[in-house]
């Protein structure tokens, strides 16, 4: 089974990729499920069809579904919802509320990761393409498993078996079930990490970054591809959105046409050798699989859109007991007359009139350029720890 992710800044038109590849797939024989993990759903009116909290169909080989964290909470995780539906009221919290608060951190990611996994076991579909959230939520359900079991541990510190105990008694007596709830937790922290060793193996998932021709929109894709990156999950393509069409000059849109082609050139460089499709705008709102179809075509044309189109770690972070190493991927450099500035978290290499701009993990902010090294294409550059006082 394949998983294509679609990921991004919000409004960049996520939805309309995930919905218009998933649809290519489906006409071209492979069966395929598109889903959104998206709060915010918007999947069912890029479809222009009503979707629910189980798949769905749309046409022939192509189904849809919108998750609902409650839905799938009663479900199929009913027990360990009772167990934080009692925890909560123990502690003196309205029922209303504990409701509320039954849902766990980070749970209508899980519910997606716990969706995923039900699917690769059973094996019905033969691609799975995620619709997800913006960019920050993408990375917290990839992060999900080793969010959610340090919330474990830090909700009953050291208590597994005394809950586990306490929970048989509770359930002979009163019928709630508390140790099976916290069974079905543990459980569920276990087929977390499977989904995430799924996500890590390049021969079935692939990440796709979307994007439009914009200085911020620009500037988030880099900072998640960096963080992709680093975590080891396989980006094989960007998808460049709502591309205006060149037209004759004096028009209200000069200006926005000029800075456009200046950022695909942007976008070309910062993120070469990943393959990068364009999309052009087509001058209206997008729903429907006419448009759906349309807009498949511009992006793949006869390529088959499961294909694994790239695949490299251009970014690694090697850690020592005083500096990190940032090893960089640079294949247009090709001799050491460039000049590298680091501001913040942005490095800046420059070569003659040219410009690349790394994003760099949030942490090396108050971390200080200590020298690099160039080995043709890869540049090491050393950031050093702040020296600890005492």
């Amino acid at each position: 089974m394949r998983i294509i992710l679609f990921t991004g800044k919000g409004g960049v038109g996520k939805t309309t990729m995930a919905a218009a590849t998933a649809l290519q797939a489906a006409q071209k024989g492979y069966k395929t499920l598109v889903i959104s993990t998206d709060p915010a759903h918007s999947l069912s009116d890029a479809l222009n069809v009503p979707l629910s909290p189980e798949p769905t169909p749309v046409v022939p080989n192509l189904y849809g579904q919108e998750f609902d964290v409650y839905y799938s909470m009663k479900k199929y995780w009913g027990n360990m919802r009772q167990l934080m539906l009692t925890l909560f009221k123990w502690r003196g919290v309205e029922n209303v509320v504990a409701e509320e608060l039954s849902v766990l951190p980070g749970m209508e990611e899980a519910s997606a990761f716990l969706w995923l996994e039900k699917y690769y076991t059973e094996g019905e579909y033969d691609l799975i393409v995620i619709d997800s959230a913006p960019t920050g939520e993408t990375l917290t359900l990839l992060t999900l498993p080793q969010v959610t079991q340090s919330w474990l541990v830090k909700a009953f510190p050291g208590q597994s078996t005394a809950v586990k105990t306490m929970g048989f008694v509770v359930r002979k007596t009163t019928g709630v079930p508390l140790d099976k709830g916290y069974a079905e937790l543990e459980n569920l922290f276990d087929k977390l990490e499977r989904v995430q060793k799924i996500f890590l193996n390049p021969d079935i998932c692939s990440i796709r970054i979307v994007a439009n021709p914009e200085r911020m929109v620009i500037q988030e894709a880099k900072r998640a591809y960096t963080y992709l990156q680093m975590y080891g999950y396989n980006v094989d393509a960007m998808v460049v959105n709502r591309i205006l069409p060149q037209t004759e000059s004096g028009t209200l849109f000069d200006k926005y046409l000029v800075a456009q082609q200046k950022y695909l050139t942007e976008i070309e460089e910062a993120f070469a050798p990943l393959p990068i499709f364009k999309v052009y705008h087509k001058g209206q709102e997008v729903f429907g699989l006419e448009l759906l179809q349309a807009i498949g075509n511009d992006i793949y044309g006869n390529l088959d859109p499961t294909r694994i189109f790239h695949r490299e770690n251009p970014f690694e972070v090697q850690e020592n007991d005083t500096y990190y190493n940032i090893r960089i991927k640079l294949p247009f450099i090709k001799q050491q007359d460039f000049t590298i500035n680091k501001y913040g978290d942005e490095l800046v290499i420059t070569l003659g009139n040219r410009r690349k701009s790394v994003i760099l993990p949030r942490f090396t902010n108050f971390l200080q350029l200590n020298g690099y090294e160039f080995t043709e294409p890869w540049l090491t550059v050393r950031l050093e720890k702040a020296a600890v006082t005492t």
